[in-house]
């Protein structure tokens, strides 16, 4: 699990505590998901508090099947309203209907596939054991 971020981070730090790449970390920037980053001397990039629990809060939509075209959507209208979850919570919960939708066809979907699997398996075996003419 990760420890709590108290102080600023660096990339490799931030990649190794989150299980993902720094090309991840630095796409995400470059897409614009994680706002401004801070920079150090010499360029380094140091990652503090803010921007650690957004790219958590990324990293988890990713998780549940959330695109980034919608966690940019919702990114941006919680930049815009200065960070008021109140603004970004009904969009998120719409996001997160709609996936349950999409996961909710995928189930019935896999069920009737099962279904189907499970009735050729009987044909076959009824076939195998003479039950059933071969149909040429």
């Amino acid at each position: 699990m990760p420890k709590t971020i108290d102080k600023p981070m660096p990339i490799g730090e931030l990649a190794r505590e989150l299980g993902i790449t720094t090309r991840t970390i630095r796409y995400y920037e470059e897409i614009g998901l994680l706002g401004p980053i801070e920079r150090l001397e010499g360029g380094a990039r140091s990652y503090q508090r803010a921007t650690v629990l957004r790219l958590k809060f990324i990293l988890k939509m990713k998780e549940l099947g959330v695109s980034l075209k919608e966690i940019q959507e919702l990114v941006q209208n919680y930049d815009t309203h200065q960070q008021d979850f109140d603004t970004i919570t009904p969009r998120l919960l719409e996001i997160l209907d709609l996936h349950i939708g999409k996961v909710d066809r995928k189930i019935a979907d896999l069920a009737t596939l099962r279904e189907d699997i499970v009735a050729y398996r009987r044909r076959i075996l009824d076939i195998l054991q003479g039950k059933q003419p071969v149909v040429k």
